[in-house]
C-alpha cells in the first residue's frame, strides 16, 4: 500500500497583528450598522488587515492540502480494506458452496440409497402378499379333507395319525399366515418410516441446492454488478439462524436417522426372506408328513379291505357249505323218518297179532331197539340241523358284517384316496417360489 505523502510544514509568523480599534466615536445609526465604519482606515490598519488575510490564506491553504493528504490515504486503506473484504468473503462463501456441496451430495446419495432400499422393501411387502395369498390353497385343501373325512363311516371315523396330521397342518398354515400378516404390517411401518426419513432429508437437500444457488449468486456479485443495491437493514442476525455447528449437525442427524432405516429396512428384509424361506420349508415337510401319513392309512385300509375280502370269502363258501350240510341233515332225517315208520308200522301190525301169538319175540325186540336207534339219531340229526341253522344264521350275519365292513374300508379309501389325496394335487410346490408369481 503506498505511503501517503508528507506536507513540508513552514513556519508561522510568530506575531499576530492587531488592528488597533478606533477611537472615534461611534456612528448613530445604531447595532443596525455594527461592523461597518464611517470614517476611513489608516495604512497601518490596512496593512494589518492584510496581513491578517494572508495568514489565514496560508492556514485555509496548509489545512486543505493536508486535509487532500488525509484523504488520498483513507481512500487508498479504505480501497485496499473494502478490496481486502470483499476477497475475503467472496473465499469465504466459496469455502461455504464447498460444505453445502458436501452436504447437499451427502443427502443426495443417502435420498437415492434410501429410494432404492424402500423401493426392495415394498418388493419384499409384495412377496410376502403373494405369500400370503398362496397359503389360502393349502389352508382350503386341508379344511376340505378334515371335512371329506368327517364324512366317514363310524366304525372307520378314528382319530388317526392322518388326522393329527392335518390338524397339526392347519394349525402350522393359520401360524404362518399370522406371521406373515404381522410381518406386512411391520414392512408397512417401515416402508412409512423410510418415507418419512427420505422426506426429511429431500427437505434438506432442497434447502440445500437453494442456498447453494443463493450463496453462489453472492459469489458473482462484484462493484461492477448492475443489481446490487443498498439493503442497510440486512446487516443483523437474525433470532432463528443456526450456527455452523448446529447446521452441520442437522444434515448429520438426517443422513444418521436415514441410515438406521435403512440399516433396519435391509435387516427386515433379510428377516422377510427367512420368514418366507422357513415357512416354505416348514409347509413342505408338513405336506411330506400328511402325504406320507395319507399312504400308510390307505395302505392299513387296502390290507384290512383285502383281509375282509378272504374272510369274507371264506364266510360265503362256509355259508354253502353250511347250506349243503343242511339240505344233507334234512334229507338224512326225512331218510331216517321213512325207517322210524317202516320200524313203527311194523310193530304196530304185530300189535294186532292175536292171543298167544302176541310173543316177546326177537324181532319184537329188534323192532324196538331199531325204533329206539332211529330214534336217538333223528333227535341227534335235528339238534345237529338247529345248530347248522345258527351256524348258517350266524355266518350270513357275519357276511353281512364283512361286507358293511368292506364297504365302510371302501368308503374310507375312497375318501382318503380320491377325495382328499387327489384334492392334494393342488397345494402349492414351493411358498418361496409362489411368493414371486
Amino acid at each position: 500500500e503506498p505511503q501517503p505523502a508528507v506536507v513540508p510544514s513552514c513556519p508561522l509568523p510568530g506575531k499576530i497583528c492587531d488592528v488597533v480599534r478606533s477611537e472615534r466615536p461611534r456612528s448613530c445609526c445604531g447595532m443596525a450598522m455594527a461592523g461597518f465604519r464611517t470614517s476611513k482606515y489608516q495604512v497601518p490598519e490596512w496593512h494589518r488587515r492584510n496581513a491578517g488575510v494572508y495568514y489565514k490564506a496560508f492556514t485555509a491553504s496548509e489545512e486543505a492540502e493536508r486535509g487532500r493528504a488525509e484523504s488520498q490515504h483513507l481512500m487508498k486503506h479504505a480501497a485496499a480494506s473494502a478490496q481486502r473484504a470483499q476477497e475475503h468473503s467472496k473465499a469465504t462463501l466459496g469455502q461455504r458452496l464447498q460444505d453445502i456441496h458436501f452436504w447437499r451430495m451427502e443427502l443426495q446419495k443417502e435420498i437415492m440409497e434410501l429410494d432404492a432400499e424402500t423401493n426392495l422393501l415394498a418388493a419384499q411387502k409384495l412377496r410376502l402378499e403373494r405369500a400370503l395369498d398362496a397359503t389360502e390353497v393349502p389352508y382350503s385343501v386341508v379344511v376340505d379333507n378334515l371335512e371329506c373325512r368327517e364324512r366317514r363311516q363310524p366304525p372307520d371315523l378314528v382319530i388317526d395319525e392322518v388326522e393329527r396330521q392335518l390338524l397339526k397342518e392347519a394349525d402350522l398354515i393359520r401360524d404362518i399366515r399370522d406371521l406373515l400378516k404381522r410381518t406386512i404390517i411391520q414392512a408397512t411401518t417401515q416402508i412409512r418410516s423410510n418415507r418419512i426419513q427420505k422426506e426429511n432429508c429431500e427437505l434438506d437437500w432442497s434447502d440445500k441446492v437453494q442456498t447453494y444457488h443463493i450463496d453462489d449468486k453472492c459469489v458473482s456479485y462484484c462493484t461492477d454488478s448492475t443489481n446490487v443495491q443498498f439493503h442497510p437493514s440486512s446487516v443483523k442476525f437474525e433470532e432463528n439462524a443456526s450456527t455452523p455447528k448446529s447446521w452441520a449437525q442437522f444434515s448429520h442427524d438426517n443422513i444418521s436417522s436415514a441410515e438406521q432405516e435403512k440399516l433396519a429396512s435391509v435387516q427386515l428384509r433379510s428377516l422377510i426372506n427367512n420368514i418366507i424361506h422357513d415357512a416354505s420349508e416348514d409347509l413342505r415337510m408338513q405336506r411330506a408328513a400328511v402325504n406320507e401319513a395319507f399312504d400308510n392309512r390307505c395302505r392299513e385300509l387296502a390290507d384290512a379291505k383285502l383281509r375282509l375280502e378272504q374272510h369274507l370269502e371264506q364266510i360265503l363258501k362256509d355259508i354253502a357249505n353250511e347250506e349243503a350240510n343242511i339240505v344233507n341233515l334234512k334229507k338224512s332225517i326225512r331218510d331216517k323218518e321213512a325207517h322210524l315208520k317202516v320200524a313203527q308200522t311194523r310193530l304196530f301190525d304185530r300189535s294186532f297179532r292175536p292171543n298167544i301169538e302176541l310173543c316177546r319175540d326177537e324181532p319184537q325186540f329188534r323192532l324196538i331197539s331199531e325204533v329206539e336207534e332211529l330214534t336217538v339219531f333223528l333227535e341227534a340229526l335235528k339238534r345237529k340241523l338247529m345248530e347248522s341253522e345258527q351256524n348258517l344264521k350266524n355266518l350270513e350275519e357275519t357276511r353281512m358284517k364283512l361286507e358293511k365292513e368292506i364297504a365302510v374300508k371302501a368308503n374310507s379309501i375312497f375318501i382318503d384316496r380320491q377325495k382328499c389325496m387327489s384334492y392334494r394335487v393342488h397345494y402349492p410346490v414351493d411358498l418361496e417360489v409362489a411368493s414371486y408369481k
